[in-house]
């Protein structure tokens, strides 16, 4: 069964108000916070406005592409339970999560078994390891089967091109399966029925 859904790359109120009033709502949602490039990413004062909501019991994460102390510092008293982390070395992941007594995701591009086994370099640091394609935000996909002498104990999470219709094939993995593209329309907004198709099937898989 897989261990909970994200959300990610959420930027307008009304999505996130339909999500988190959803019976069937996820784990965590994402918000492109400094990453610019993304057509998800979300200003900051847009951003604080958004997020400053109730959040029930959904885990609000901060998405960034190698943080800047000045974007750390700024963000740092919004409404964010996880940063994810991406292109952040070790000795930095640790930094930011001790200075910030925030909980981490570290982002790892993957396109070979070489790439995987960087989470080992993690694992004692990170709370979470997300397994992603190398196309940040460009929704592309990667080979899941690297993944597979990934230790059952770790607390992992895999992202890249994932489609809704997928979801019941990992119904015997242990990850929690990050969303985003798939979620869009045509004009790469988040499209409600979309988002509702997901929740209410991964509420079949889920632990």
């Amino acid at each position: 069964m897989i261990k909970g859904l994200k959300i990610c790359g959420v930027s307008d109120p009304k999505t996130l108000n339909f999500i988190l009033n959803h019976p069937h709502s996820p784990k965590f949602i994402g918000f492109i916070t400094n990453y610019e490039k993304s057509k998800r990413f979300v200003e900051y004062k847009k951003l604080k406005q958004l997020i400053n909501v109730d959040k029930k019991q959904v885990n609000f994460t901060s998405v960034l592409v190698k943080p800047s102390d000045e974007i750390l510092e700024k963000i740092k008293y919004l409404n964010f339970d996880y940063y994810q982390l991406y292109d952040v070395n070790p000795e930095r992941t640790e930094e930011i999560k001790l200075k910030y007594k925030i909980k981490i995701i570290t982002a790892i591009t993957v396109s070979s078994k070489d790439d995987v086994n960087e989470y080992k370099n993690y694992s004692n640091i990170s709370d979470i390891i997300l397994f992603d394609s190398k196309g940040y935000h460009k929704s592309e996909g990667f080979d899941h089967n690297l993944l597979n002498g990934v230790p059952k104990e770790l607390n992992k999470m895999i992202a890249g091109n994932i489609q809704i219709d997928d979801i019941p094939n990992f119904r015997n993995k242990d990850f929690i399966i990050d969303l985003s593209g798939a979620l869009e329309d045509e004009n790469g907004k988040k499209d409600i029925n979309k988002i509702n198709k997901l929740l209410n099937m991964s509420s079949k898989y889920e632990t």
